[in-house]
C-alpha cells in the first residue's frame, strides 16, 4: 500500500494567475450536502443511530438502541429543509452543486426528480453517508461504483466529482481515478484553488472543499444565529475579493438540508446572497464548471496521462 504523501508547500506565493469567466478573480460555489436517509441506522444493520450534524450535541440514546429523535432530525432535512433551500436557489436562479449520498436520493425519489429537473451538478458523496476510512479496499471500490451508478440512474446524468464523509481513506483517490467516471475529487481542505496531482501515471484534479465556510458550525455548540453565519460568510468573501487583486481565489459555501434548511438559519444565507449577487468581481458557478475552467486554463503535470 502506498502511503498518503503530504504536500505542505502547495502553490506558495506563486499560484496560477488566471481569471475566471467574465474577468472575475473569485469563484463562488454553493454546495448542498444531501445525506438524509443514508446515515448510520439500526434499520440498515449498523447497530446504532447516527446523530452527527443534528441539534443534539451529545447522543442521548444508548448505543445499540434506535434513536428516534436523531432520525427525526435527519428526516426534517429531506421533508422540509431541502425544499426550502431548493425554492431559495430556484427563485434566485443561482447554480448549486449537490454533494449527494446515493441512498438518500434512492429513498426520496421526489428530491432526485427535483435535482434531475434542475441545472445543478452532482458530486457523489458516497453510496451512504459513512466514513470511507473505515472500509477495506474491496468494499470501498464497490461503494464508489455503486454510488456512481445509482446517482447516474436516478438523476439522468453521472456525478462529475467525488467527496467522502469528512476524510478519504488512503485508497480513496486511487480508487476514484481507477473507476474512470469522475473528473475530479474534493477530498481536500488544504487550498483555495484547484490543483493537479499525479495518481499512478494519470493526471487528476483536486477541487478543495471547506469546513470553515460551512453550516456545520451552526450545530453542536452554543446558539449561533443565521445572521452571524451570514456575516461570517461576508467577511470571508470580502477578504478573498481583496486578495484576488494579487491571486485568484475560490470560495465554497457548505450547506446541509437539515441545518441551513431551518428558517432561523436560512436568513443568514439570504443576507450573504444579497451581498454578493449581481457583483462583477465574482463568478457564481457549479463545481463542475469550476473544474472544467481550471482544466482549460491550467495544464496537468508534465509526463502524466491527461484525463
Amino acid at each position: 500500500m502506498v502511503e498518503h504523501r503530504r504536500d505542505l508547500v502547495g502553490y506558495g506565493q506563486n499560484p496560477p494567475d488566471i481569471r475566471w469567466p467574465g474577468g472575475a478573480r473569485l469563484a463562488l460555489n454553493f454546495v448542498l450536502n444531501y445525506e438524509e436517509g443514508s446515515e448510520y441506522s439500526m434499520a440498515d444493520g449498523d447497530g446504532r443511530s447516527d446523530a452527527a450534524l443534528t441539534e443534539v450535541a451529545q447522543p442521548r440514546v444508548p448505543s445499540g438502541q434506535r434513536d428516534l429523535g436523531a432520525e427525526s432530525m435527519f428526516e426534517y432535512g429531506s421533508r422540509v429543509g431541502f425544499w426550502r433551500l431548493h425554492r431559495f436557489f430556484q427563485d434566485r436562479n443561482l447554480p448549486v452543486t449537490v454533494f449527494a449520498s446515493a441512498l438518500a436520493l434512492e429513498r426520496n425519489p421526489e428530491v432526485a426528480k427535483a435535482v434531475a429537473a434542475s441545472d445543478w451538478d452532482v458530486v457523489a458523496h458516497g453510496r451512504r453517508w459513512i466514513e470511507h476510512y473505515l472500509l477495506d479496499e474491496a468494499t470501498e471500490r464497490k461503494e464508489i461504483a455503486r454510488a456512481y451508478e445509482s446517482i447516474r440512474d436516478l438523476v439522468g446524468r453521472a456525478p462529475e466529482g467525488w467527496y467522502c464523509r469528512y476524510a478519504p481513506s488512503r485508497n480513496t483517490r486511487r480508487l476514484v481515478v481507477e473507476h474512470g467516471g469522475f473528473s475530479y475529487d474534493s477530498d481536500a481542505y488544504n487550498d483555495e484553488l484547484p490543483y493537479w496531482l499525479t495518481v499512478g501515471d494519470r493526471a487528476h484534479l483536486v477541487v478543495p472543499y471547506s469546513l470553515v465556510t460551512n453550516d456545520a458550525k451552526l450545530v453542536g455548540g452554543p446558539l449561533v444565529s443565521g445572521r452571524t453565519f451570514g456575516d461570517f460568510l461576508i467577511d470571508a468573501f470580502e477578504e478573498l475579493v481583496a486578495e484576488s487583486d494579487v491571486h485568484p481565489r475560490m470560495m465554497s459555501v457548505g450547506m446541509h438540508a437539515r441545518i441551513l434548511g431551518q428558517p432561523a438559519r436560512i436568513r443568514g444565507l439570504r443576507s450573504f446572497v444579497d451581498h454578493v449577487e449581481g457583483r462583477d468581481d465574482v463568478w457564481i458557478c457549479r463545481r463542475g464548471d469550476l473544474a472544467a475552467h481550471w482544466r482549460a486554463q491550467v495544464p496537468p503535470p508534465k509526463g502524466a496521462v491527461a484525463p
